[in-house]
């Protein structure tokens, strides 16, 4: 008698849990950005809450918010109910606030339950053309040549870019002086204009100024060639082995949201992410879909962490 009831329980429960994911949504779903309007993360959002509209018949808006770098906009998700109508669109950075920021106001992995990788995008090494260096054990050995006396610019303290220097250096064993921005644009100018001699960037940023010989592409952080600039070799290929810095977005969830609703959110967004039309509106924008399970997405973002507290350690580089 005991083993029909516990049957009947769970046969109850299985199709509460049915019904519930296949009902959701019910409302509009807000999809947090924790960024400035115009962004990849932005775009990355926008594209696929467009789409997503269409699947479910209920309105995806994307709401902007910037800020602390990005710890206003990922806490706002974090506390939000967990009941899948308030949504993040996560990046490196809520990998790397864990260790640069003293004190978080949440846990990446504790407050979010991860629901899918979206995209990666790959940082790309350049430098102004003044440099002799034609690729990267040239600028490795040009850096030893000069401890301290060459730099690089990033859009600021915490960001992928910057950290994708540091991860450089630590792993190469260089001293290149790091020249925080308030923004990419500015860094990338003053890189163009010769003010600091090396930049890291995204492919969007830099692919116009690579083509016309403004800038020269020494490398590029990600683990394989990228479409947009076949004959940059990768970091990891050219000495580094096992460097990989890459800017990535990302669907979260507050961390207590029904297995079913990430379950059906992620195979929504999996199937728009394959979908051809979207696939190459992403490539053409220097951003490689990727998609996968939240679990996968999960163990990308532990990964992430340590491999960021390792660098935040060695530099001694931590937000005031």
């Amino acid at each position: 008698m005991k083993s029909a009831i516990a049957v009947a329980f769970a046969a109850a429960a299985l199709a509460s849990t049915g019904a519930l994911a296949q009902s959701y949504p019910q409302k509009t779903v807000r999809v947090v950005v924790p960024y400035a309007p115009g962004g990849n993360t932005d775009f990355t959002a926008r594209v696929i809450a467009a789409k997503l509209t269409d699947v479910f018949g209920q309105q995806i808006v994307v709401e902007n918010r910037p800020g602390g770098g990005t710890n206003i906009g990922s806490e706002l998700v974090a506390k939000a109910p967990a009941d899948g109508y308030t949504l993040l669109m996560g990046g490196a950075s809520n990998a790397i606030n864990m260790s640069f920021y003293p004190k978080m106001p949440y846990d990446t992995l504790r407050d979010f339950a991860p629901v899918i990788l979206c995209v990666k995008g790959a940082n790309v090494l350049s430098v102004h053309p003044s440099l002799p260096a034609k690729n990267l054990q040239e600028l490795i050995a040009l850096a030893k040549a000069r401890p301290g006396q060459l730099n690089y610019a990033s859009s600021g303290l915490g960001s992928s870019n910057m950290m994708a220097g540091e991860l450089l250096k630590l792993m190469a064993g260089v001293n290149i002086v790091h020249v925080p921005y308030k923004g990419n644009s500015p860094a990338l100018t003053d890189t163009i204009g010769g003010q600091v001699e090396m930049i890291f960037s995204g492919v969007p940023a830099l692919l116009p100024h690579i083509k016309s010989g403004r800038l020269r592409a020494i490398a590029i952080g990600s683990l394989k060639r990228f479409p947009a600039l076949p004959d940059v070799p990768t970091i990891d290929a050219s000495g580094l082995k096992g460097y990989e810095a890459t800017t990535w977005f990302g669907l979260m969830a507050p961390a207590k949201t029904p297995r079913e609703i990430v379950a059906r959110l992620n195979t929504e967004f999996g199937k728009i992410l394959v979908s051809t039309e979207v696939h190459d509106r992403f490539m053409n924008e220097g951003i490689e879909p990727i998609g996968g399970t939240p679990g996968q997405f999960g163990a990308f973002i532990r990964d992430e962490i340590d491999k960021y507290a390792k660098v935040v350690k060695a530099t001694n580089l931590r937000a005031q």
